[in-house]
């Protein structure tokens, strides 16, 4: 009984392991490009993507009648909300790059 709980817990623990994704520290991150980016880029961006979906709500009946919202979207909200959340922390050589 004991091999068979044995068993069973190394196998768990083997394909537990095995789904996990290694993640490696960026050494190649400066410290003056963070804080660059903390107190200048990520304000821009923020901005940037208020100001978009509010020209975005404007702009949307004539998108609509052209068919071009999708572009529209892409343009004005998506690509600074990308710029804003997901791009990493320091990494400014695709900032505002849209």
């Amino acid at each position: 009984m004991k091999t068979r709980l044995l068993t069973t817990t190394l196998c768990v623990l083997a394909l537990l392991l095995s789904t996990i994704t290694p993640g490696y520290a960026s050494g190649d991150t400066d410290a003056t490009a963070v804080a660059v980016d903390v107190v200048v880029a990520r304000p821009v961006s923020l901005a940037l993507t208020i100001v978009g979906s509010a020209l975005f709500v404007v702009a949307l009946p004539v998108a609509a009648l052209s068919g071009s919202i999708d572009k529209a979207a892409n343009t004005l909200v998506v690509a600074p909300g990308k710029d804003t959340f997901v791009r990493p922390l320091g990494d400014l050589d695709d900032f505002l790059d849209y």
